[in-house]
């Protein structure tokens, strides 16, 4: 049966990135089909796998601004030709699970989200993000027709995989689909010391607008205990001014993975303030046995548990977080527990539900 693996860009390394490189692990002959590749973002990863690109590689400014051309996404995706392959196998999160198979050809999408800027998250994708002058009074009229092409498209998958209860949910009320949960493999095979508490609180990831880093930032200012800050983004800038003169405020930068591994280790608790569809960040400070403070919304409720693996802020407020860090500090956590906890999403338990699904439908 000859695989191919299907990626909506390869532009940055995030979670949705970590998924397809164990897919790859799974799939090694299979080559990787993306609408766009960049391999400095990328640090290394798929360096060994066959990519094979969009002819909207060519056009300019599309490795770094591709926001710039939703119109052309789907007939890019349409042009990927994956008549040579039996099962196709797509890691979406917006335009991938529209390619089109042969008629006898199995497509499984592993859906990361629907689409959230066509559906759910519109308004606020578009009041947050910053466009080229011109193209957001334009970009109206293009979501009205990505969305239609959304829709239809949605029917071309064959078996949909969900990252989460929360996003099958999601899958069932924009596409009428059913979708069977598979949570996203994360590395929890790390070291991690049961006796040591930690002095300082960490976020890890990217600087976006979504993830509310600045009311973290805000509330650290504030309270002066220590924040470390690993990544970077488009909202560095905002959260450097928040930040100024706060000598408790620490911007690492984006490190590696040993160097992630040890922030993780020594820090005393993690703050995730977004509401995302999983959220693999949360895991991986679990999986070092570290406790988690999360927005009360999304893949955060079906990851941490309440009182045991960390604990919730139901507002998206500096003066919330404030509140829930002073209760949190009340609070005694069982890092050997936690970081057993975190092994139910572990690499090995991905790989073993995934094999099961494709022994289930007789598909391998």
């Amino acid at each position: 049966m000859r695989v191919a693996l299907v990626h909506d860009y390869l532009v940055q390394y995030g979670g949705a990135e970590r998924v397809l490189e164990v897919l790859a692990e799974m799939f090694p002959q299979a080559p990787i089909y993306t609408l766009i590749y960049d391999p400095e973002q990328l640090y290394g990863a798929f360096s060994d796998k066959k990519i094979r690109t969009s002819f909207l590689q060519s056009l300019p400014f599309a490795k770094t601004n591709h926001r710039l051309f939703p119109a052309l996404m789907p007939l890019a995706v349409e042009d990927l030709d994956l008549t040579a392959y039996d099962l196709v196998i797509s890691s979406s999160n917006s335009y991938t699970k529209g390619v089109i198979t042969r008629p006898d050809a199995l497509h499984i999408c592993y859906c990361h989200t629907p689409m959230r800027y066509a559906w759910d998250d519109y308004h606020r994708h578009f009041q947050e993000f910053n466009f080229v002058a011109g193209v957001k009074n334009l970009l109206p009229f293009a979501m009205n027709y990505i969305r239609l092409w959304d829709k239809i498209s949605s029917d071309r998958v064959d078996y949909y995989l969900a990252n989460s209860n929360n996003v099958a949910k999601r899958i069932n009320k924009y596409y009428r689909m059913p979708a069977q949960v598979l949570y996203p493999p994360v590395n929890t095979e790390v070291e991690f010391d049961a006796d040591y508490k930690g002095e300082y609180y960490l976020m890890l990831g990217r600087f976006l607008p979504y993830k509310h880093y600045d009311i973290v930032v805000e509330a650290f200012a504030r309270n002066g205990k220590e924040l470390h800050l690993v990544g970077s983004g488009p909202d560095e800038e905002k959260l450097r001014k928040i930040a100024q003169g706060k000598d408790n405020i620490k911007f690492l930068g984006r490190l590696n993975d040993e160097e992630a591994q040890l922030e993780f280790r020594e820090c005393r608790a993690f703050i995730f303030a977004s509401e995302d569809d999983f959220g693999i960040v949360p895991v991986e400070a679990m999986a070092a046995g570290k406790p988690v403070i999360a927005y009360g919304r999304g893949g955060a409720l079906e990851t941490v548990e309440d009182g045991k693996t960390g604990i919730f802020f139901d507002e998206q407020s500096a003066d919330c977080i404030i509140k829930t860090v002073d209760r949190f500090e009340k609070m005694n956590f069982d890092a050997t527990y936690i970081h057993n906890y975190a092994q139910k999403f572990s690499k090995d338990t991905f790989k073993h539900n995934f094999y099961k699904f494709l022994e289930k439908y007789d598909i391998m």
